[in-house]
């Protein structure tokens, strides 16, 4: 069985198609409900605003199709603007409602003398084991760009985070659903390793 990327029109759709298809996945790349239906599990790619994305998937109808697959137990991997859709809601472009498959919300970087966007590489700081980041090494760099970040920053979900003035999620998940902020496509060899972690969790 296939695992499908989402085609939502987000930009790092083919960033994430060779990737994937490097770590030896099987994919479709798709937006036809039947095809997401018949996936094993599933891929949210994204870039950009989140507006612009949750306008995208409700016009092609893939919001409540995501959400009953993953209900049903689906596995589903949100990357970057994915994992942020993963949330109940966004401030980006306004309040804007999410994919509410966990609960948060997507909260701009507070003001100050932070650089934003939070552009380059930050050191993963692990809060629990998760077999998607199995193997790697003492201190793993991983490549960021964004200018939004998951809050609160301290909550059961989160599996490993980043340190950017505040405490940025960079891995989270519960059961069936999994998100990066970061983009593990331009993570160097740690990204090709938790790449390779990733098609193993979706494949089983």
């Amino acid at each position: 069985m296939k695992i499908a990327i989402i085609d939502y029109d987000a930009g790092n759709l083919a960033n994430v198609v060779r990737a994937a298809t490097r770590a030896g996945l099987d994919v479709v790349v798709t937006r036809d409900p039947q095809e997401i239906r018949e996936a094993k599990a599933l891929i949210l790619p994204g870039v950009g605003a989140m507006k612009d994305a949750m306008d995208h998937l409700s016009g092609y109808g893939l919001t409540d199709i995501i959400r009953e697959e993953v209900r049903k137990g689906k596995k589903l991997a949100g990357i970057c603007l994915g994992m942020q859709a993963l949330y109940e809601v966004s401030e980006e472009g306004g309040e804007v409602p999410a994919l509410g498959l966990l609960p948060g919300r997507i909260a701009h970087f507070p003001p100050g003398d932070l650089k934003v966007p939070h552009m380059g590489w930050n050191e993963l700081v692990m809060h629990r084991p998760h077999e998607v980041l199995a193997g790697l090494p003492e201190k793993s760099y991983v490549y960021f760009v964004h200018s939004y970040y998951k809050t609160p920053g301290d909550s059961e979900d989160i599996i490993a985070s980043a340190d950017y003035g505040v405490t940025v999620p960079a891995v989270v998940g519960k059961d069936n659903v999994l998100g990066f902020q970061f983009h593990p496509e331009k993570s160097g060899p740690v990204g090709l390793r938790i790449w390779k972690n990733l098609a193993e969790w979706l494949q089983k």
